[in-house]
């Protein structure tokens, strides 16, 4: 089922692909297209620009990404991002410990949790799909505080709301979270967009880094709570060299916006940060055909390292808050022959 604005180049159409489904956001002037799969994460997997997908996405079809999932697409990482040192992490003052035998946690190759519990959850909900004369967008909901499994390992009673919205070009992702329990909800949250060029391989991209510092991490990729300068140039080649790194002290334009961007021949994609994703990781290994600017709200392991003391930016909700953020994802150069 596809809805349109009547005059206008925006469109919605309602899918289904091989049993799973899709909504598609089109912006025709711009020949740009998103598919998201809210059964599957709500991932968008896939974001066409004159036929090319700017998404590393390994697979024929979002089916097969849920029967052998792995990370791809715009995954969304909560309620922690990143690794945790243990299986228990610190909020409000009380450690919690996690429950391995519920089967719902990620592990890293050190065996550590990573990504919190939601990366591929069938449990959101399409709320709206629409399209008018500015914008076509689609509004997902989780909520977290209806599932037994969840709440085991995250006892806060909250909900999500994630809207991609696709104006000019450019998606918008805007997250919502909604403290419905009666104690702060401390926010370690992010994504982890996988990017890719088409007019160049890996080893010919530059990269701009919009940050002043580093984090020092441990033999695990948990940060020690020391900070650096940026040791990467402006802009970075990343022939001979990758990047798997946290970066602080992000640098806003006048907008208040920190811009990442990786650049082709005349293809460039641009990530944009708002001010409450403070905390970018950059994951770009040698040898593989993508890059990742992954927008987070607090360093890896920051539950336990806020506990510490050597973490001092957590935010957290306060009981009947509201935490709302987003970040953009532009496109440039693609329709070059």
């Amino acid at each position: 089922m596809m809805t349109a604005a009547p005059g206008t180049n925006y469109s919605v159409r309602k899918t289904e692909i091989d049993g799973v489904g899709i909504v598609e956001l089109t912006d025709a002037s711009r020949r740009a297209s998103v598919s998201i799969a809210p059964s599957i994460g709500n991932m968008a997997y896939q974001i066409l620009v004159a036929g090319k997908n700017i998404l590393w996405f390994p697979y024929d079809s979002p089916a097969e990404m849920r029967s052998n999932p792995q990370l791809c697409g715009v995954p969304f990482l909560a309620p922690w991002a990143n690794r945790l040192d243990e299986d228990a992490y610190w909020a409000n003052g009380k450690r919690y410990a996690l429950n391995p035998s519920l089967g719902n946690i990620r592990r890293d190759g050190q065996h550590r949790p990573i990504h919190g519990l939601l990366l591929f959850s069938a449990a959101w909900e399409l709320v709206e799909a629409v399209a008018d004369g500015n914008a076509a967008w689609s509004t997902s909901r989780l909520e977290f505080w209806k599932h037994p499994g969840l709440m085991a390992q995250f006892p806060f009673a909250h909900n999500l709301t994630m809207t991609h919205r696709l104006s000019s070009g450019t998606l918008e992702v805007e997250t919502t979270v909604d403290n419905l329990s009666n104690e702060p909800i401390p926010l370690v949250i992010g994504f982890h967009p996988y990017f890719r060029l088409h007019d160049s391989m890996r080893d010919d991209w530059t990269v701009h880094i919009a940050a002043r510092e580093q984090l020092v991490l441990n033999g695990a990729l948990i940060p020690t709570g020391e900070r650096h300068l940026l040791e990467f140039s402006d802009p970075y080649h990343l022939k001979g060299g990758q990047v798997d790194n946290v970066f602080t002290g992000l640098t806003p334009s006048a907008d208040g916006r920190a811009y990442f961007w990786v650049q082709g021949r005349t293809e460039r994609i641009t990530v944009t940060y708002g001010p409450k994703y403070p905390v970018a990781v950059v994951y770009a290994p040698s040898g593989r055909e993508f890059i990742c600017f992954e927008p987070m709200s607090a360093v890896t392991n920051a539950f336990n390292l806020a506990h510490a003391g050597v973490y001092g930016e957590l935010q957290s909700i306060p009981p009947g808050g509201q935490w709302r953020e987003s970040f953009w994802i532009e496109p440039q150069g693609f329709d070059i022959p």
